[in-house]
């Protein structure tokens, strides 16, 4: 199995297993999302992969890996989270390379 596929893999994974998780708690908690705000521990996740989610996409605004634009990596983020958007947004950018070298 070669790197891209593997990349793919994971970033299917993490579209599935942690939103499912998060889709499964959402929807069966009588309180919704409303207790995260007092959750300081769910808080510091959420402060954490927003900043990591910012300075990942500054460095890939200054340094682009591909042809695929910053942007993309941002909204995938906001759809299905970190261990979802940056394994798809590196397949995305390696298989458009693929393509060109070809």
């Amino acid at each position: 199995m070669n790197q891209r596929w593997l990349l793919l893999a994971v970033a299917l994974f993490g579209l599935v297993v942690p939103n499912n998780m998060f889709l499964y708690a959402w929807l069966h908690d009588p309180n919704g999302c409303g207790g995260v705000a007092h959750n300081l521990l769910a808080s510091s996740f959420m402060l954490d992969a927003f900043l990591t989610m910012g300075v990942l996409a500054y460095l890939f605004a200054v340094r682009p890996i591909g042809t695929v634009r910053w942007y993309w990596f941002v909204l995938l983020s906001l759809l299905g989270g970190m261990a979802f958007s940056l394994p798809l947004y590196w397949w995305l950018n390696s298989r458009r390379e693929a393509t060109v070298q070809r």
